[in-house]
């Protein structure tokens, strides 16, 4: 109902509808990210902050933030551009439309700002097994009798945060009161909105302002409508004001008058219109005559536009609204006019008060009067606000700390339907069958090692077969040759080539490095036989191994995407998991990839442990190192490139190419192991005329198709944590030889 009288309104509210039914418009390139709702304005202003240092301490992680008003998604397409990976609608709070947006996000944890409380969206969260963290958390004055009152249908709800990090101690008291316990998950880190930093003002803005030389500059901020009958419309009040300052004490004035809601902008410039005042439109601006009103119809400028300011009035606090964010014109020190109603800022507006750095009226005929005031003499007022702001900064740092213990905490998981179940017990009896028929039976006369992971798609087993086999003596890798076109067994020594069309993608890595021998065929012991009639290998490293019943090995490397640890925890093709997650006890050792420095991992290192209590356990990440054209490191010029790959997890190269500081036009991902045709990528070259970037994998695919365009590859390394110790367990593994 809501939604819908939203619509019946403003037309602009049908505008991607379909994200409001979990209708996603993009494509998901990672799993794992965060998923941050805001609901308007003000809720995105403060997340900022908080997501510039979670880019900086989870690189990688994908940010998605959800918003609930047109005002919020401009601000946010403003504000969060290179930040947010993707802005969208909420849904509406109804089941499924929650469980498709979840299920297209696939987030590691949810993180609503403020209080936000939608109980399909908390319990599917939770059901799920993703972390949910309510942040900047305050229960107003108005609304808490509310919530005393109907406690009993809050608390369930409540209860499935794990971490409700409060804007105050009396915030903090009230969720431990409702949650009818000690409140543990409960804290009070400060006001995230004391971090915020307004933009700069915009520069077409700054020049009009400059150019018509005002004596002073007064911004009337998010001016509101009555609540109710009989309360007061803030925009006449402000009009009123105006009238009464000018022409004898302010004949060089310039208002800056700035609605709170778009749908009001006409409603305002047309009570101008019948006030006889001189004014212009921000959206078209032109010559005035001082003194004059600058309507601020655009979204997204007032936070800078305190920086001109001489003195500001704060709307929704003369209305009864409960006030709106004084802190931003506190950062620039400008003095700050607030009325009565502040409930929605009580604790900032109580310390500013109490510190002499803010002006209180009561009646909106003492508006004018303290605006002449200020505008005479402005005293302290704005300098006490600008460091009593200052001192409160920090809570987001703080808050960091408790968003991390639950990401870590956090092991999402798709929620089964009965329905699907038949799917995966067929699945997981075709496994049964195929390792009882293939068996496990023949072992090769070197010691052999398998890498491999529990679900399916990528987890990065190509860059470790390389680093282990550029460190092992004598090493050959045995691979299927995935996306080949031809069939035939290859045994190739070091140094051999063979073209792409032979070899696939991930063996033509291998052979390029040139100090790897390298068999490939469906049929690893027929490989593993004709390469030893070329090359005598010490040990053989077995490609994606791990589920391979024919060969016997004397070690099992298992790997798990950090991103996506379990596929969901379903098996195929309900979910990703090749089998149960109770096959870890095979691995001899365990490699978590694409691990971030930050995170400790705690819950995915305990349910490792409940399979395999023997296993190391280590990280491994992948380092970009410098772009490649052909064989040759190259440094890019700045300009126009497009990004494209064929990965199972596009993601980690987009990660890579963003923790260089580049953004491409366009990022593209194809399916794994795709065989690229012009056709193609030409699409890509009309938009990026400097070049395509792309990972080695897909450039060995591409490099012989001859595109005109450059094309650049990057160079990875990865980074092994306690390597030496892996390596020690392979040597030892079974033969002398390996030492």
């Amino acid at each position: 109902m809501y939604l819908l009288a939203r619509i019946a309104r403003n037309h602009a509210y049908l505008k991607h509808l379909g994200e409001r039914f979990g209708f996603l418009s993009f494509r998901r390139t990672q799993r794992g990210g965060l998923w941050l709702h805001a609901v308007s304005v003000g809720e995105v202003l403060s997340s900022i902050e908080m997501i510039r240092q979670l880019k900086s301490t989870l690189p990688g992680t994908p940010i998605y933030l959800s918003v609930t008003t047109l005002a919020g998604r401009e601000i946010a397409g403003q504000r969060l551009t290179g930040l947010a990976d993707h802005i969208f609608y909420s849904p509406i709070d109804l089941c499924w439309a929650v469980r498709r947006t979840l299920r297209h996000l696939d987030p590691l944890a949810v993180i609503i700002f403020e209080t936000e409380i939608w109980p399909n969206l908390w319990r599917e969260t939770k059901r799920r097994g993703g972390g949910l963290i309510v942040l900047n958390g305050r229960i107003s004055d108005r609304a808490w009798p509310s919530y005393q009152q109907f406690w009993w249908l809050f608390r369930p709800v409540i209860d499935h945060a794990d971490r409700i990090l409060a804007q105050s101690e009396q915030d903090a008291e009230r969720y431990r009161s409702l949650l009818g316990d000690d409140g543990e998950r409960v804290e009070s880190v400060g006001n995230l909105k004391y971090d915020a930093t307004p933009p700069e003002p915009n520069v077409a803005l700054r020049a009009w302002v400059q150019q018509l030389s005002p004596s002073a500059v007064w911004i009337a901020a998010s001016t509101m409508p009555p609540l109710e009958e009989g309360d007061i419309d803030e925009d006449d009040a402000v009009i009123t004001a105006y009238q009464q300052l000018t022409p004898d004490s302010g004949p060089g004035l310039l208002l800056i008058l700035a609605p709170r809601r778009p749908e009001r902008f006409e409603q305002v410039a047309e009570k101008l219109r019948t006030a006889g005042i001189a004014f212009v439109r921000r959206s078209a601006l032109g010559p005035l005559a001082l003194p004059g009103v600058l309507l601020l119809d655009t979204m997204g400028e007032l936070s800078g536009a305190f920086a001109l300011a001489d003195v500001v009035f704060m709307g929704g606090t003369l209305a009864r609204r409960g006030g709106h964010n004084v802190l931003e014109p506190a950062y620039y020190a400008r003095p700050v006019i607030v009325g009565p109603h502040n409930q929605n800022f009580a604790v900032i507006v109580e310390q500013f008060l109490n510190e002499g750095a803010l002006r209180q009226i009561i009646h909106a005929s003492q508006l004018a009067p303290t605006v002449a005031e200020l505008l005479t003499n402005p005293g302290n007022y704005g300098k006490q606000a600008q460091v009593a702001a200052a001192r409160e900064r920090g809570a987001t740092a703080r808050a960091m700390k408790a968003v991390l213990e639950v990401i870590d905490q956090s092991l999402t998981r798709e929620p089964g339907f009965w329905w699907l179940m038949p799917l995966e017990w067929l699945w997981q009896a075709g496994v049964m069958v195929d390792r009882t028929l293939r068996g496990r039976g023949h072992q090769l006369a070197p010691p052999t090692v398998s890498l491999g992971n529990l679900t399916y798609g990528g987890a990065g087993k190509t860059p470790l077969t390389l680093w282990l086999a550029e460190r092992l003596p004598r090493a050959a890798v045995l691979t299927r040759g995935y996306g080949r076109q031809e069939r035939q067994t290859l045994a190739l020594p070091p140094g051999g080539q063979a073209p792409v069309s032979q070899t696939g993608d991930e063996a033509q890595i291998f052979l390029r490095s040139g100090r790897v021998a390298v068999a490939i065929g469906a049929d690893r012991r027929a490989g593993a036989r004709a390469l030893s009639r070329v090359f005598q290998p010490d040990v053989f490293l077995l490609d994606d191994g791990f589920q391979h019943w024919p060969l016997g090995r004397d070690f099992d490397i298992v790997l798990i995407d950090t991103q996506d640890p379990f596929g969901g925890g379903r098996l195929l093709p309900v979910g990703r998991l090749r089998e149960p997650i109770s096959a870890l006890s095979r691995a001899g050792f365990v490699v978590l990839t694409r691990t971030q420095t930050a995170r400790r991992y705690t819950k995915l290192l305990a349910r490792i442990r409940q399979e395999n209590t023997r296993a190391p356990i280590v990280r491994a990440s992948i380092r970009p190192v410098t772009w490649m054209r052909g064989d040759q490191p190259v440094s890019l010029s700045p300009g126009h490139y497009a990004a494209f790959c064929g990965l199972a997890n596009p993601g980690s190269f987009r990660a890579s190419v963003a923790s260089l500081g580049w953004q491409p036009v366009s990022f593209t991902a194809f399916p794994d192991h795709h065989r690229y045709v012009a056709n193609d990528l030409e699409p890509l070259t009309t938009v990026a005329p400097d070049g395509l970037l792309t990972t080695e994998k897909d450039w060995v695919k591409v490099e012989p198709l001859g595109l005109a365009t450059p094309v650049y590859w990057l160079k990875v390394e990865l980074d092994v944590d306690e390597g030496e110790e892996l390596l020690r367990l392979i040597r030892a593994a079974r033969r002398p030889a390996l030492t």
